[in-house]
């Protein structure tokens, strides 16, 4: 795909919506649909690289409560015009249908190749690549399971939501402040994957969320790294205007 002139592909992920409280949660999602509105004019493609939710479970004819701003939002760019595409997280992997019968958006569910302008990406979530984890990659292949996600479809959704909300304050607690502080190219395992897939297939560029912290890697000379950060802390998206790439801060007043 070719970007029309003055026009750009832009790149966000990580807002979590749901936590840590309705209000506080409120608050982030009026601040990215304000971003998603001062972008309008100018965006070519939209991602959307994974995590928007803090959990989503489709049920047949249920989907979680509130949000009714950022799927607005997303109703009206595409309405417009504007191409998006989804990559869900490891928070909101139990997609079924709504967000592309709803909103004409498609999603996916593994890392899926992009060339914009004779530059190749590689984008993605992130949540299960490079090395070690095994202990998330098992249960991934179990959430992941369509019988498993049958049975938990038979749980009420008061119940299963609940649940699910429990779960996940759970899994960022386990986690921490670990995701604040860079670990060493050796040790991001992120950069490792990259540094694999390049053995076999260059690429420009590789966007990841799911790390919660902003990154941008020179891998070579030809290939660079991008981690997207999150909008819960930083605030970054990341912005290709055709030829070259940054990582930006979108102003943390709404």
């Amino acid at each position: 795909m070719l970007i029309p002139e003055g026009k750009k592909v832009y790149f966000l992920s990580d807002f979590h919506l749901g936590v840590p409280d309705h209000q506080s949660s409120l608050v982030r999602e009026k601040r990215i649909v304000s971003f998603l509105e001062s972008i309008r004019k100018e965006t070519a493609v939209l991602f959307i690289v994974g995590d928007l939710f803090d959990f989503w479970f489709e049920y047949k004819t249920v989907v979680p409560k509130g949000y009714v701003r950022i799927l607005g939002k997303l109703a009206e760019l595409r309405d417009a015009g504007i191409e998006i595409h989804f990559f869900v997280g490891n928070h909101d992997m139990w997609m079924s249908g709504y967000f592309e019968q709803e909103l004409g958006i498609p999603v996916y569910f593994a890392p899926k190749t992009f060339e914009f302008n004779g530059k190749k990406f590689l984008i993605g979530h992130g949540d299960g690549l490079g090395p070690g984890d095994y202990g998330y990659k098992f249960l991934k292949k179990i959430f992941r399971n369509p019988v498993c996600k049958f049975l938990f479809g038979l749980i009420p959704p008061f119940l299963g939501i609940g649940l699910a909300g429990m779960m996940s304050k759970g899994s960022r607690s386990a986690t921490g402040d670990s995701d604040a502080t860079f670990l060493g190219a050796d040790k991001e395992w992120l950069i490792i994957y990259c540094k694999e897939q390049l053995k076999s297939e260059q690429y420009d560029y590789f966007i990841f969320g799911h790390r919660h912290l902003p990154i941008l890697f020179q891998l070579s000379e030809d290939s660079t790294y991008i981690n997207l950060g999150d909008w819960i802390r930083y605030f970054t998206y990341a912005e290709f205007h055709g030829s070259s790439i940054n990582l930006k801060t979108y102003p943390s007043e709404a």
